[in-house]
């Protein structure tokens, strides 16, 4: 399990979500740019990490990413993105039980904890063993069958497709590249700063570094209406809004 250190907060991914989910802590305060950081570290130190114990990072840091999305964006209606994200923890969810199970089954193919036995010696053989004894008369065209019906039954789960994070993808390069782009210019929008982004990775990593920038006061944003652009500007040059 991996340990975070942060500014107000040390300890695994799911406590810091407990703690934000009960209010117990401000998600405001809290650095999720360093949180991926050292998360990226810890890949680059451990390549063996398992994939059930990435995809739960991934489900923790989505739904961190989330809810402080709408502490620092009220007025926004992010509705199908939450319905995405919940998805996407119930496809992780469904792959990892997948997982499970494939071990269990190749744990008692391992063991050879199962036999086909006739009726007249089953309970003196099989008496303290996990058996599949079918009946007699049951031939393996019949079971095809009944596993085929089970299985039409049973949702897909989707192949996750495989996602490398890249080292030129780093947070404080974003949040230069930002401070950057408002010194020069005064102000952007963030689907300019996403434009030449070719991942999802690159998209999340720039809101992040947008998020700490926000957070750290450096910068302001602004959207008239509901769906429109959101402008990125310096925070000195956040216009009062009159009462």
């Amino acid at each position: 399990m991996v340990t975070f250190n942060v500014e107000k907060f040390s300890g695994p991914l799911d406590l810091l979500l407990k703690l934000i989910e009960k209010e117990e802590l401000d998600i405001t305060q809290i650095s999720l740019s360093k949180i991926a950081d050292q998360y990226i570290e810890y890949i680059h130190i451990s390549p063996d990490i398992h994939p059930e114990e990435m995809a739960d990072f991934l489900v923790l840091a989505a739904r961190l990413l989330f809810i402080k999305s709408k502490a620092l964006f009220p007025f926004l209606v992010l509705g199908e993105d939450e319905e995405s994200a919940e998805d996407l923890e119930c496809q992780l969810k469904m792959y990892r039980e997948y997982l499970e199970a494939t071990k269990t089954v190749a744990g008692l193919i391992g063991k050879k904890k199962f036999m086909f036995s006739r009726e007249f010696n089953r309970k003196a053989v099989l008496k303290n063993l996990q058996t599949f004894s079918p009946p007699q008369n049951l031939k393996s065209e019949d079971m095809a069958g009944i596993f085929e019906a089970i299985v039409g039954h049973l949702k897909a789960v989707p192949a996750l497709e495989e996602k490398r994070i890249q080292a030129t993808i780093n947070i404080e390069e974003k949040i230069r590249h930002i401070r950057h782009t408002i010194t020069n210019f005064g102000k952007t929008r963030f689907s300019a700063l996403i434009k030449e982004a070719v991942t999802r990775t690159e998209v999340i990593v720039s809101f992040l570094a947008l998020l700490e920038l926000i957070k750290q006061r450096t910068i302001a944003v602004e959207q008239t209406g509901l769906f429109d652009e959101i402008e990125i500007l310096e925070y000195e040059n956040m216009p009062v809004i009159s009462e």
